[in-house]
């Protein structure tokens, strides 16, 4: 009987298998042909894979089906397969390359309001199409909880954008649970971004009329400054603002093509020429200029001594205030029942990354144990017992016992700080391939007897926080500097085991907690706690998808404000201390900022090319260690 109940099992198993693979197929095929490219290449991976990053080129990445596969989840590989395919035949990348906001959120909204257009367009005359990306909306907003949230300020702004413009693209509505939330919503809209959305509704046929109607769209929810270009419709009072401000040049703030909401708006665009005025003549010159005169003053400033403040760095740089900043544990951010959870689907995530990653981790393994050259010191009067020597003692018991004791090698002297960027273009996909890294990192380097150290840095507040609600209390005095509240997170440290860490690295897939950055304070802050560390050798790697980005700061400071900063303190860390850094970009060219630096279009690289990277690194040791003969 037990024969017959495990041969039903097998066939039943047997029958979901072919079952999952035919629907997997199926799935190939209607990609191929939605999309219109035969030669479409699709992949299936474990985990949520976010629309942003389910096309790349002719490469369509979709969610792994479960054997037993649920209605939920045949619905979201359904409504996933056809929003990828309809982003092939809709989307011209260049085009939408050439608009793009710069890293931050006014990316990720812009990025949003795109996909909505395609699918829009595609669902237009597929009612089967259009069932199935409605359908996949209510269920992320089911998987998200959003469903479940009372205040409407809670609601993820690129996500509350994109469903509006979705609802007034397709006509189609938001879905019933979200209903009241988004009405509430909407209405702390202003009539400019109202109008934005109409219009992005009326040229969703044209991907370049449609991107300057999103761009309007950004700026009137002050997610973009305020700008003029030759490409937007020339209306009776747009033509108006355009003469007179040929005429005259000092009215130019007062004929706008658009009606600002309120005044102060105008005076935080007109603080960064005040600033760039006052800072002198450097910050009209080039970027490579500007680094080096940082790097220079930083030396006139102080010794080359690792224990240097972030002042001594950079004089020009500062915070309006750090009483709001953060520097916490990963566990102190969340309940342990919910890093429980979020480490259960890290760690589904994880199984898709056994396969190259693990056998990289494999030979650096290897490699860095055949470094570990054992030495051992014998005689000794205390240490571990020496078992080859107890024949002495059992042909003269009047002899002590021996022991030993292994010596320390430059090898073990080492502490590698994996600092990863928390900002909100990571979400998705990158960060949670950053989490899974880092876990197999920490979990191969301790293994080796290497100390590792996992953190990350974001803001604590969307636009500001409490530290901009202190600038304006304050009557919005000039040149405020850092205006956002900053979050460094301390996922893993160095001293603590892996195993005691495993579930805080889940963290990073926790919604909301992805916002804004500000590396070179990030970079400062991890630089000083390796500093503090005994080992004689350090290793700093950053992992980042874009430039230091907090619109609060930049609003009300000179563009490069936060990225000037960014190069003196990477110049800082490069030339006056011997910490090694290194970077790595994901889709962000960072060799304009790091001098050892790598940079990958497709997050499913950042594991090899980690593990490759300290690879070198090791191996850049190991040969110098030979050629001073030991």
């Amino acid at each position: 009987m037990r024969d017959n109940r495990t041969k039903n099992a097998s066939s039943e198993a047997e029958k979901e298998a072919r079952a999952a693979e035919s629907f997997r197929r199926a799935t190939v095929g209607t990609v191929r042909a939605l999309g219109g490219q035969a030669q479409t290449e699709v992949s299936f991976l474990n985990g949520p894979v976010p629309s942003g990053v389910s096309v790349t080129g002719t490469h369509v990445r979709l969610p792994h089906p479960s054997r037993r596969m649920t209605d939920a989840e045949v619905t979201r590989m359904r409504g996933a397969a056809d929003a990828a395919a309809l982003r092939l035949r809709h989307h011209d990348v260049p085009l939408h390359d050439s608009v793009r906001p710069p890293a931050g959120e006014a990316r990720e909204v812009y990025d949003v309001l795109e996909q909505a257009r395609v699918e829009s367009l595609g669902a237009r005359h597929m009612a089967g199409v259009a069932a199935n990306l409605d359908a996949r909306v209510a269920q992320e907003c089911a998987d998200m909880g959003l469903d479940r949230l009372n205040d409407a300020t809670k609601l993820p702004t690129p996500f509350a954008l994109g469903l509006l413009a979705r609802a007034r693209m397709s006509g189609h509505p938001v879905p019933p649970s979200m209903q009241a939330l988004m009405n509430r919503w909407q209405e702390t809209l202003s009539p400019a971004a109202r109008r934005a959305l109409d219009e992005m509704a009326s040229r969703q046929e044209s991907q370049k009329d449609f991107a300057q109607a999103a761009r309007r769209l950004l700026m009137a929810c002050d997610l973009l400054e305020q700008e003029v270009t030759p490409e937007e419709p020339a209306d009776d009072g747009a033509a108006e603002a355009e003469n007179a401000s040929a005429e005259d040049e000092e009215q130019t703030d007062d004929v706008t093509p658009e009606p600002q909401e309120d005044g102060p708006e105008e005076d935080d665009n007109a603080q960064p020429m005040q600033m760039s005025q006052g800072t002198g003549a450097g910050d009209d010159e080039p970027e490579e200029g500007e680094q080096g005169g940082s790097a220079s003053g930083s030396e006139e400033a102080g010794g080359p001594g690792e224990e240097e403040t972030e002042d001594e760095v950079s004089p020009a740089y500062h915070a309006f205030t750090t009483a709001y900043d953060e520097e916490i544990a990963a566990e102190d951010l969340c309940d342990p029942e919910e890093l429980f959870r979020l480490r259960q689907t890290l760690d589904q995530q994880l199984v898709s990354m056994q396969g190259v990653v693990s056998k990289l981790a494999n030979r650096l393994q290897r490699k860095l144990m055949a470094q570990q050259t054992r030495a051992w010191e014998f005689d000794l009067e205390e240490g571990i017992l020496d078992a080859g020597r107890l024949s002495r003692v059992v042909v003269n018991p009047m002899l002590s016992l021996s022991y030993k004791r292994e010596r320390d090698t430059d090898f073990r002297d080492t502490v590698v700080t994996l600092l990863i960027d928390n900002s909100g273009s990571m979400r998705g996909r990158p960060i949670s391939v950053a989490a899974m890294c880092g876990d197999i990192l920490a979990r191969t380097l301790e293994r080796c007897a290497v100390k590792v150290e996992v953190l990350g840095f974001t803001t604590r507040a969307w636009k500001g926080g409490k530290s901009r609600e202190a600038w304006v209390q304050a009557g919005k005095p000039a040149n405020p500097g850092r205006l956002n509240d900053l979050r460094h997170i301390i996922y893993k440290a160095a001293d603590m085991p892996w195993r005691r860490a495993r579930r805080n690295l889940g963290l990073m897939l926790r919604e909301g907690l992805l916002k804004e950055n500000i590396d070179g304070e990030a970079l400062l802050w991890a630089q000083r706690r390796l500093a503090s560390r005994a080992e004689a050798r350090r290793i700093l790697m950053v992992i980042s998808d874009g430039a230091p980005v907090d619109d609060s700061t930049l609003s009300v400071n000179q563009g490069s404000y936060l990225e000037n900063h960014l190069r003196e303190v990477i110049a800082h860390i490069e030339t006056r201390t011997t910490t090694e850094l290194l970077a790595i970009g994901i889709g962000h060219d960072v060799t304009r900022y790091y001098r050892k630096a790598v940079t990958i279009t497709d997050p499913e690289e950042l594991g090899g090319t980690m593990m490759k990277k300290l690879s070198e690194l090791f191996g850049e040791e190991l040969v110098s260690r030979h050629r001073r003969g030991g």
